[in-house]
């Protein structure tokens, strides 16, 4: 039975058992404490968990998922891979654990011709918790299950929770026995764990997950919690795992070898030469390539692009490995091409959409993969070098520094060296290298986007949110200034019944006016004036859990309680211009799309008062004229007052009519489109908006810039701020023009050529003086090259104003000068603008006594708390302190001298 017809018979059978289908979800979790989707309940957390309620009592799903935590054990065991599909029924509030076992049993055991898999029933065992009396007596007595095949578990063996307070449940896993050709027997009956024997777990195969979502567990680490009680609700999730049905039914050893991975395993095998089978490393080697081209098609087709961060390193992590394992089996040229389109054919049977956007997909992955074989031919020989000299005297450690040169300068994941490193019998320091990354990870951080809630315990929000029976009405479309009800109030997170002014509050209105930040948009602010006086000063506006508002201030008079009137006004300067902010931003989206095509898709925003950034997917620079183009086009379709309307309609509707959806944003039934100029620009947005584009005044952009890999920024000027920034360069452009003594302002550029030319050609003259000085002194400094210990030694400190060009000059004619054949190391250094660099050459005949040039520079550097490198017989170090000069030279002298004594 292929993997496709699987995939189709699961969905139709619980189809027919009135369970909802709902279509998979992007591989990119909504789960801000997630990259990717684990399992196929993942999406129905919010469900189970009880923060948003479900739309359907009954659901079932294939849903795609990826986990890379053990990637390293991906083809050295036949259990790991990477990208897989976990399909699930799933049940809230409806049927329970006897409903569940009923479905899946009929699954398993209906024979082909009725729909089923057609499992021999007589070779499936469970594993229950040993107390669910319910389950053991329903698989017993109804279904007919030998009890012989029903392992009991304890609580720890056999349960499922989120790792926090809230709703946990035991299992029922089912095994199917493959036969004794397989493993050993398994014992039976009440057991600490199970089967107990590895060998035995290749025999008993775990199919099909049931979860029976029954309690609500208390706090504690691990399994050492206590169970308050029952769920008012209980639930029902469930995950058989498709590849692993799919070998067992395709009569194949493992999961590599089934109809969507072995043909890429095949072609693997024909490029290469090798056979699959004929040796264990190779095999390792080819289930890589079969398990990674499939996951980079999966991973790219939901929107994720190769980068050095997050989902865009585990991308780029996957498709390098993929192509490293078929140039350790000998094929060196360009495999993707060969590769892609064969996991595309045989995927796109179940995921038809990869069919459509495919030839986005293979531009994305052949552009890493060549990228990749450039870093490889540098990086490859690179590392040789580094590695045969942390091996050179018995070493098994390969610096950290090193490690971080060859990330750095060539490209080379960290986890690429230390697989590379591995294979020659060494280990990377790994803290010498996380600590020579730690300043590039700050920048990185820097730009994340500051996640204001997690997987922090939100019950409180969700019994408010429950007890209002619904969202709080969103009132800021059409107006400014609501009449409403002070429903609770919160201070450090605890609900009370009063509190005095000052105090920081949270505060739940029965309908607010104050939008939420959300979308890229910022929250309103303004003020919560209560009855009686008191007045809260709103700086902040939040959903911690879905449709409730919150609103987060200060209470700066009287008293504020629930129950109070209250008149809530937003700040309506803030609002308007964040709104134009906003409308600005859909309209560079769009004239992003029509300059750059339509892969330039949106990768988040921040609309704020008078400003506004946008990030897209692209994978190159934007041209300055490409800016100019579009800046144009914004401003002139700003003159023609397009109409800017919203509209309320199911999502499947706006898709059709080609709404815009934010990639991993995650979206109802019913959605809210927003459209400038009828079909010009259209979006998925929740967002405040202009009434027509006359409204927003001008965009300037500021600048575009990369952001990450195939990532970029755009920053704008809006409406006022733009107007404040274009007077302000009217000013300076008029003082310049005052200064350079030009008529006008379109003269500038030629005069600023000009002087800018004049000073280039001076600097050219000042290059020359230094060198023909340096020229000059240079006969006189080669008669004081001194003898140590056999070799001609020249060490000069060039002083201050001496760049490190100049520097490398000097060194190669001091070295020319004292004679190639003769032992000769010259180290000449010198400092400007505060910071000191060193050069060091070195003679052929200097190199044979085993002196390189790298290795004393090394030394050098480091003195002078500089870093640096080279080859053997010229090297160049530089960010030193320029009053230890002195003793980087004597380093130098020093390891000369310790060399020839050795």
């Amino acid at each position: 039975m292929r993997t496709s017809e699987i995939h189709r018979r699961f969905l139709a059978h619980f189809e027919k058992k009135a369970h909802e289908v709902v279509p998979s979800t992007s591989l990119v979790s909504n789960d801000p404490s997630i990259l990717f989707t684990i399992a196929g309940m993942v999406p129905f957390i919010p469900y189970i968990v009880g923060t948003e309620k479900a739309p359907y009592d009954r659901a079932v799903s294939v849903q795609k998922c990826i986990r890379t935590n053990d990637i390293e054990n991906v083809g050295r065991t036949t259990r790991h891979g990477t990208f897989f599909q976990m399909a699930g029924n799933f049940s809230f509030g409806d049927y329970f654990k006897t409903g569940a076992i009923d479905f899946s049993w009929e699954l398993l055991t209906s024979s082909v011709d009725d729909g089923g898999f057609g499992l021999e029933p007589e070779r499936l065992w469970i594993t229950l918790w040993e107390q669910d009396q319910e389950s053991y007596d329903h698989l017993v007595q109804v279904i007919g299950l030998d009890p012989a095949r029903i392992v009991q578990l304890p609580w720890e063996e056999s349960c499922w929770d989120t790792g926090q307070p809230g709703p946990a449940g035991s299992t029922g896993e089912w095994y199917y026995d493959r036969g004794p050709e397989y493993g050993p027997d398994a014992p039976t009956g009440r057991l600490p764990q199970w089967p107990g024997d590895e060998r035995a777990e290749d025999r008993y195969l775990e199919i099909w997950n049931l979860v029976f979502d029954q309690f609500l567990r208390g706090p504690g680490k691990g399994k050492d919690y206590e169970l308050l009680g029952e769920l008012d609700q209980k639930a029902i999730d469930t995950g058989l795992g498709v590849e692993r049905l799919a070998y067992l039914l395709q009569g194949k050893q493992n999961m590599y070898e089934i109809d969507q991975i072995f043909p890429v395993i095949e072609k693997a095998q024909e490029l290469s030469g090798r056979r699959y089978g004929a040796d264990a490393e190779d095999d390792v080697h080819l289930r890589i390539i079969g398990d990674h081209v499939r996951s980079a098609l999966m991973l790219v087709g939901d929107g994720v692009r190769p980068g050095n961060e997050g989902r865009g390193y585990v991308l780029r992590r996957l498709i390098r490995r993929a192509v490293r394992s078929l140039r350790l089996l000998g094929y060196a040229e360009p495999s993707m091409p060969h590769l892609l389109p064969i996991s595309k054919d045989l995927m796109a049977e179940s995921y038809p959409e990869l069919e459509a956007d495919f030839a986005r997909i293979a531009e994305i992955v052949y552009a890493e993969e060549e990228t990749f074989r450039r870093t490889l031919e540098t990086g490859t020989a690179i590392f040789d070098q580094v590695a045969k000299s942390a091996a050179a005297d018995g070493g098994r450690v390969l610096p950290g520094d090193e490690a971080f040169k060859l990330h750095d300068t060539y490209g080379f994941p960290i986890d690429l060296t230390m697989e590379m490193a591995a294979e020659v019998g060494l280990q990377v320091d790994e803290d010498a290298f996380r600590s020579a990354m730690q300043e590039q990870r700050e920048r990185a951080r820097a730009d994340a986007a500051a996640k204001k809630t997690g997987h922090t315990d939100t019950g409180l929000y969700n019994r408010l949110l429950s007890e209002r029976g619904g969202e709080v009405p969103f009132l800021g479309y059409t107006e400014d200034t609501v009449a409403t009800t002070v429903e609770s109030v919160l201070v450090d997170g605890a609900l009370v019944d009063s509190v005095q002014a000052p105090a920081q509050v949270e505060v739940v209105l029965a309908s607010t006016p104050f939008y939420a930040e959300s979308g890229g948009q910022l929250a309103d602010q303004g003020s919560i004036a209560l009855t009686g006086g008191g007045l809260v000063e709103v700086d902040d506006v939040q959903k911690p859990v879905k449709g409730l508002i919150v609103h987060r201030g200060r209470l700066v008079e009287g008293e504020l309680a629930p129950g109070v009137s209250a008149i809530a006004s937003i700040d309506r300067d803030r609002r308007g211009a964040i709104a134009r902010a906003h409308t600005a931003t859909h309209m560079v989206h769009e004239s992003l799309r029509e300059e750059l095509g339509h892969g330039a898709t949106q990768a988040g925003s921040e609309n704020s008062p008078g400003r506004m950034r946008f990030d897209f997917r692209y994978g190159q620079a934007v041209p300055k004229s490409v800016l100019e183009q579009i800046e144009g086009r914004v401003n002139t379709l700003l003159q023609e007052e397009l109409t800017v309307t919203d509209q309320q309609m199911p999502i499947d509707e706006a898709k059709a009519l080609g709404a815009q959806a934010l990639f991993g944003e995650k979206y109802g039934d019913i959605v809210r489109v927003v459209s400038i100029g009828g079909d010009w620009s259209r979006e998925l947005c929740g967002g405040t908006h202009v009434p027509s584009t006359g409204a927003i005044g001008t965009v300037q952009l500021m600048g575009e810039a990369s952001i990450g890999s195939g990532v970029r920024r755009v920053d704008a000027l809006v409406g006022l701020s733009a107007y404040r920034h274009q007077a302000k360069s009217h000013a300076l452009v008029s003082q310049l023009s005052e200064m350079l003594k030009v008529g006008s302002a379109e003269e500038l550029p030629e005069r600023v050529r000009s002087l800018t030319q004049r000073m280039r050609d001076m600097e050219k003259q000042l290059a020359t003086l230094r060198g023909q000085q340096l020229q000059a002194e240079a006969g006189r400094l080669a008669d004081s090259a001194q003898d140590v210990s056999g070799v001609r030694v020249l060490l000069h400190d060039a002083g201050e104003g001496v760049a490190a060009g100049d520097l490398r000059t000097l060194a190669t004619d001091l070295r020319a000068r004292l004679g190639e054949d003769a032992p000769v190391v010259v180290a000449v250094a010198g400092h400007e603008g505060g910071r000191a660099a060193l050069v060091v050459a070195t003679s052929a005949g200097a190199r044979d006594l085993g002196l390189a040039a790298g290795t004393l520079l090394r030394t050098g550097a480091e003195a002078m708390g500089g870093r640096g490198g080279g080859k053997p017989d010229l090297a160049q170090g530089g960010g030193g302190e320029p009053a230890r000069i002195a003793e980087a030279l004597g380093a130098v002298r020093g390891a000369i001298e310790e060399t020839r004594t050795a």
